[in-house]
């Protein structure tokens, strides 16, 4: 049986998050796979994505993974990062497109009109190292307060329920960038490019018995 299934729809940034979770678990049996049979038989599944939120829904029906990662979602350790967050949500901004649903609410853009304290023109894709702002969850173990983790989008979640919420980021205002519910948690950073403190949070992931 398969440790951990790392979901390929194609749009993915596999190869980096592959390499991350072989650091952190080097004796698992990882695996990055579009096969429905071996995602829905490994002990965890991570979701990673990247690109617009059409393409990612269009490939993900395409080759068939639809049912098989809302299973997942709903049954066993998830981890969804980046696009894999915004895919879980009701609907996206991003070409008007409806996600999966597994979670209630909106993805919606970042306004090309963002401005931080000074005045200062923003830029949109939010892009760079970020503090993030965390609850008190498991997967959050070991990592500071406030602790730097790397982003890279034009999109964020809005949940219609605030519980689920586990971290939020200023850009210049608080926007939403983790959630989790029972054994789902899913983040919009990149933890496996995010340095010292993504590899804890895979780690704990990897860790995690939600029960």
């Amino acid at each position: 049986m398969v440790d951990v299934a790392i979901v390929d729809y194609g749009m993915g940034n596999l190869r980096s998050v592959y390499q991350a979770v072989r650091k952190v678990a080097p004796l698992l049996d990882v695996r990055v796979t579009d096969d429905a049979k071996i995602i829905a038989s490994a002990q965890r599944v991570i979701f990673p994505g990247q690109g617009a939120m059409p393409d990612c829904m269009r490939e993900l029906d395409a080759r068939g993974l639809r049912q098989t990662v809302l299973d997942a979602a709903r049954n066993k350790p998830f981890l969804g990062i980046c696009i894999g967050l915004q895919m879980l949500f009701e609907h996206s901004a991003e070409g008007n497109v409806p996600g999966l649903g597994v979670l209630s609410g909106e993805v919606l853009r970042f306004d090309a009109k963002l401005k931080d304290a000074q005045g200062n023109k923003l830029k949109v894709p939010h892009m760079g190292w970020n503090q993030v702002k965390h609850n008190h969850h498991t997967l959050w173990s070991g990592i500071a307060q406030d602790a730097r983790f790397y982003f890279v989008h034009s999109y964020y979640v809005q949940p219609r329920e605030t519980s689920g919420v586990q971290a939020t980021t200023d850009y210049p205002q608080p926007f939403v960038c983790a959630v989790a519910r029972d054994n789902l948690f899913a983040v919009q950073f990149h933890p496996e490019k995010s340095a010292a403190a993504g590899l804890q949070l895979l780690q704990n992931f990897i860790n995690w018995n939600p029960v």
